[in-house]
């Protein structure tokens, strides 16, 4: 029996005034995850614990059944795995933007624009780059979807103790970055850091790339801005830790990055930009013939537009964009067969904070032979009546290897 987790990136939220005190799922048009809820059962869940404000890359930790607390190093290495570095024992990697700053150093777009194209471009300049006194580091950039990228320290001496340069906010500069103990191997990182951002500035600000995209009127993506350092960590396959033949279909690199650490295989997907512009219908026919025709019995599926539109505000655009995975990919998802899903997200990220929450998110499980419970609707406020109650992301996994028949008995 084949399964799949189903994460729908920050689809969870708070009531929203504009919307009569609704959440967007509760106010979208989603009958194909009403219909899933009424065929399944349903719950709540706390990707990692009521009231812990979890990452999307801590979550899917928690949701694989790997105790973030234990392997979490940091957001860096999975984000740069993800897009295709090669990272080694050693290597202190970190997730990036790409961000717009004015000419006294001030960030005035944190993501140039949500910038779509040309960062290839930006990358190859960015990759030549020495930083003197440190000639024996190698600096590796890399681009990612949109606006985000990742940075590979490679060298002797590095540590991932050091702080994040995001300044988080519009209208500061990016932070000094600071070493988090007292090691040398963290003074020498941030020292590195400290000069790569302002050089990255200093190499790309003029390129011809950003030149185009302020003559059109565009923010340029002339800065490069680190946060979320971390060392390689040790991940045990998942695939040996719950005898499946396992796969990851997502479009962001920090959620391949997980799987890839993971051991799942990567199924690579052409024309996916990321975001509330993503190809869903690519999404929708990799899943299906991943489902259908592969050996994989395991799926982890990740879908990543709700989660922008909460970190910018964009309330519509969030209901459009929950309305849209409804139509295209669960009215397919539906159909199927002898397959479990387990629908959820991995965390809210509320209009109202603009960014990750502490709420717990809805769940449910469409399947054969599931105690199917009254819930009729799949939003926030029904499926808390569920009869899954309140479980926590390290429970996923368990629930879903003994559906499909992969469980071992504890105990005579």
């Amino acid at each position: 029996m084949k399964g799949m987790v189903l994460v729908m990136d920050g689809m969870g939220d708070r009531p929203i005034k504009e919307l009569n005190n609704q959440t967007p799922l509760q106010a979208a048009k989603t009958p194909n995850m009403d219909k899933m809820a009424e065929r399944g059962i349903t719950g709540i869940m706390d990707s990692i614990a009521p009231g812990v404000i979890p990452g999307s890359d801590t979550a899917h930790l928690s949701i694989l059944g790997y105790d973030p607390y234990e392997v979490y190093t940091g957001r860096g290495p999975f984000e740069a795995s993800g897009v295709g570095v090669e990272v080694i024992p050693g290597d202190i990697a970190f997730r990036c933007n790409f961000s717009t700053s004015d000419e006294n150093g001030i960030i005035t777009d944190r993501r140039a624009g949500r910038v779509r194209e040309g960062t290839d471009k930006l990358v190859e300049t960015l990759n030549t780059m020495k930083i003197e006194g440190y000639e024996d580091i190698q600096i590796i950039f890399k681009e990612s979807t949109g606006h985000r990228a990742v940075l590979v320290l490679r060298g002797e001496g590095l540590s991932g103790k050091v702080s994040d340069a995001d300044p988080k906010v519009e209208g500061n500069k990016p932070k000094e970055v600071v070493p988090l103990d007292d090691t040398p191997e963290a003074q020498k990182t941030a020292d590195i850091l400290n000069k790569v951002v302002p050089k990255t500035y200093e190499m790309i600000k003029d390129h011809p790339v950003n030149l185009e995209r302020i003559e059109n009127g565009e923010p340029p993506a002339n800065i490069v801005i680190p946060r979320g350092a971390g060392a390689v960590p040790s991940v045990p396959s998942i695939n040996e830790k719950y005898g499946v033949n396992s796969a990851c279909i997502a479009e962001t690199g920090l959620i391949m990055g997980i799987g890839r650490f993971a051991g799942m295989d990567i199924i690579e997907m052409e024309d996916v930009t990321g975001g509330v512009d993503t190809n869903l219908y690519n999404i929708r026919d990799t899943i299906l013939d991943q489902v259908k025709n592969s050996d994989h019995d395991f799926f982890l599926i990740n879908i990543d537009g709700a989660d922008e539109a909460g970190h910018d505000g964009d309330t519509q655009a969030k209901v459009d964009f929950l309305e849209k995975v409804d139509e295209i990919v669960m009215s397919e998802l539906l159909k199927l067969e002898d397959v479990y899903i387990f629908l959820t997200a991995d965390h809210c990220t509320p209009i109202s904070v603009l960014n990750h929450s502490g709420d717990p998110v809805p769940i449910l499980i469409n399947g054969p032979e599931v105690r199917v419970d009254d819930v009729t609707e799949y939003h926030e406020y029904a499926t808390a009546k569920g009869g899954l109650c309140r479980i926590r992301g390290a429970d996923v996994m368990n629930i879903m290897i003994d559906l499909m028949g992969y469980g071992h008995k504890f105990g005579a």
